[in-house]
């Protein structure tokens, strides 16, 4: 799952590789009087955090966080100058990715850093705040009570971008005399989208809530008051632009002279498209389709209209994600796990017209108690109880579950059946100590990640901490030895296929685990630099996991390439594939260009990407093809996909429901400043 808090406070657990990290024992040891955090989600508490000063002024951080088992301990020390900017910044300790060490100084009139990922230099003449790569929340938070002290709370930063809050809603939290007032204010120039942030009356940093939480010890309760009320300080944000986005049509519009993806599985050229009433009521050669005349025109000449797509692993962080998604051409996704009740309470809004996002097909992810327990995910401990979470999410209204990693295998059989009975579909990680043969046999109707369709092949020792670093670092070692046309993998492909059991491969997020180096720009975000504050562009430049000692870059790569394989070879097979991010949403046409190199046709990546998913979900029948009689979920690309799958990223006019959209205001919104670069 991602994180849901790109660049501001997760920075801490983006990729840092380097061969000497600062041990654990050696990273700093908060004195007493130390501010305390807890680090917790909805699951319960995933690590702790402290920030302090010394007695010479020096502010100090320390961190120490398990999440899902991807351990980050680390530390930092920096100083402010006369400005009080910060003028120093030394960063220590490791990642899952390796060394988290970090420099920043401010010295003669210039700046100077050197992160994980880059080094540079620039004059320093008027106040600007360093913005670190990674570190603990310290670094982070001394960052926000700059802010929140500068004029017109507005703030250059290093490397380069510039912040600004806005004030959001007050809430009183705490008892007796812990009692107090905290606001929360919308952070810009972080993120590419606005980031919640929660200061004291004195502006001092109080705590962060976004899917992950930092809160202050004995504040841990105010988690649930805390996030609704940012929540529904965004929410009025995210109702009043629906209006101004998205536009119902007077009459009929027709798309003429298009190239179009028809029925989910071929391309033709010189079409026209009329939708009416929100719905495809004519579909054609443009010398033989009438267009009304009271239809509003669009003119594809030289583009190529495809069903909206989907991202089939999309889990949507906030209101904000929306015209963002939209932007992408993403008029639908499957949310496999979130917190369920903003789930329910975005689904909510959204039919009431108050939300502006695609249709979102949500599962409750369940899982056991452990300190590997998902940060979203819904807890059992016992049979009964996973029984009961499965009656609550059909009587709720999701669509599936899905099962994660600390979850008890000998739970499955029973969990799976009681899920089919209640008609929900069944996916998710392979709970510790299985093999996707075994959680085939169960019930699954899905394996979630491609490398756990390939832990079939795996040693016990891997299987066993699938559930922690072992479902990266095990594929990472012995995939690329693994023979797809034999034993065991011939069979699991063969079982996929005549089962029907779909696999939902997220390769982009097994080419960022395992392909780059630190500094290498992804390239599922190469099209994308330019577009984005510096900030979210700096972590674009993120290496993979750490290689361990007795291995290469050069072996994690041939894994992944194998992995590639694999999804080329299930394909073949007839296992079903659908196209899902685990990400931004900005990486599904990536997604879409690993599986064109490994052997899909264009026209079957764009299938997995919209027919295919739609399918899944059971939804094939209203939506997910250009079809007579469908609902007009369309998006207008400048370019052709059928020749360049990568075009599908020039999206011009989203229409979901029948109602149009412009890409460029939706991307203004989802703070993408203009459209994707074309490829070279």
């Amino acid at each position: 799952m991602r994180a849901p808090f790109v660049v501001f406070a997760l920075s801490l657990a983006l990729p840092c590789l380097a061969d000497t990290p600062a041990a654990t024992e050696s990273l700093a040891t908060p004195p007493a009087n130390a501010q305390h955090f807890t680090i917790l989600s909805t699951a319960g508490k995933h690590g702790t955090s402290a920030r302090w000063t010394t007695a010479d002024g020096t502010h100090m951080g320390r961190d120490s966080l398990l999440l899902r088992g991807m351990a980050t301990e680390v530390d930092s020390s920096s100083t402010t100058g006369h400005d009080g900017m910060l003028a120093s910044v030394v960063i220590r300790g490791h990642t899952p990715n390796g060394d988290a060490g970090e420099t920043f100084a401010v010295k003669d009139g210039k700046a100077s850093w050197k992160s994980p990922v880059d080094a540079g230099s620039a004059p320093y003449a008027s106040p600007a705040e360093y913005m670190a790569f990674g570190g603990p929340i310290d670094v982070t938070a001394d960052m926000v009570e700059a802010l929140l002290a500068a004029p017109d709370k507005t703030l250059a930063l290093l490397p380069g971008g510039k912040a600004h809050a806005e004030k959001l809603v007050a809430v009183t939290v705490g008892d007796g005399a812990a009692k107090k007032q905290v606001t929360a204010y919308a952070v810009s120039g972080l993120s590419n989208t606005p980031v919640p942030v929660w200061a004291d009356a004195n502006n001092h940093f109080f705590g962060f809530v976004d899917g992950l939480a930092w809160l202050p010890t004995g504040y841990e309760s105010a988690l649930p008051a805390l996030e609704k009320a940012q929540t529904e300080a965004l929410a009025q944000h995210a109702k009043a632009i629906v209006p101004r986005l998205e536009k119902t049509p007077a009459g009929p519009v027709a798309f003429t002279n298009v190239r179009a993806f028809l029925d989910g599985s071929r391309f033709a050229d010189g079409q026209t498209v009329i939708v009416d009433k929100g719905v495809i009521t004519a579909v054609g050669d443009a010398a033989s389709v009438k267009v009304p005349k009271n239809a509003q025109v669009i003119d594809g000449s030289g583009k190529t209209l495809v069903p909206g797509l989907w991202d089939s692993h999309q889990h949507v962080p906030d209101d904000a994600a929306g015209p963002l998604l939209l932007s992408l051409g993403i008029t639908s996704v499957r949310d496999p796990g979130n917190n369920n009740e903003l789930t329910l309470s975005r689904a909510q809004r959204r039919a009431k017209g108050e939300l502006l996002g695609p249709h979102v097909y949500p599962s409750v992810l369940i899982d056991g108690k452990g300190p590997n327990t998902a940060q979203v995910g819904t807890v059992a401990t016992s049979q009964e109880e996973a029984i009961k979470l499965v009656d609550k999410a059909k009587a709720d209204g999701f669509d599936a579950i899905k099962i994660y990693g600390t979850f008890n295998p000998d739970w499955v059989k029973a969990t799976a059946a009681e899920a089919h009975k209640d008609g929900l579909h069944v996916h998710g990680h392979l709970p510790a100590g299985m093999r996707p043969k075994d959680a085939i046999d169960d019930g699954y109707d899905e394996i979630t990640h491609i490398y756990f369709v390939m832990m079939q092949a795996m040693p016990d020792d891997v299987v066993k901490t699938s559930n922690g670093m072992g479902r990266f670092e095990g594929p990472g070692r012995y995939a690329r030895n693994v023979d797809l046309d034999k034993e065991p993998m011939k069979s699991l492909i063969a079982t996929m296929a005549q089962r029907h059991i779909t696999s939902d491969p997220t390769l982009v997020i097994a080419e960022s685990l395992y392909v780059p180096e630190n500094g290498d720009l992804s390239p599922s975000y190469a099209p994308f630099v330019g577009t984005l504050p510096p900030a979210v562009e700096r972590g674009f430049r993120q290496g993979g996991f750490t290689v361990p000692k007795d291995l290469t870059r050069a072996d994690y790569r041939a894994s992944f390439a194998k992995l590639q394989q694999l999804v080329g070879a299930m394909h073949k097979a007839g296992v079903p594939i659908v196209a899902g991010t685990d990400g931004t949403g900005m990486e599904l046409v990536r997604e879409l260009e690993l599986y064109v190199q490994a052997g899909f046709t264009n026209e079957e990546a764009l299938a997995s990407a919209t027919i295919a998913t739609a399918h899944l979900v059971g939804a094939d029948q209203r939506t997910g093809s250009i079809k007579v009689g469908k609902v007009a979920d369309l998006v207008l690309v400048d370019g052709n996909p059928a020749a360049n799958i990568g075009d599908l990223r020039h999206t011009d006019v989203v229409m979901m429901d029948g109602k149009l959209m412009e890409a460029n205001a939706l991307r203004s919104e989802g703070g993408i400043s203009k459209r994707p670069a074309w490829e070279e």
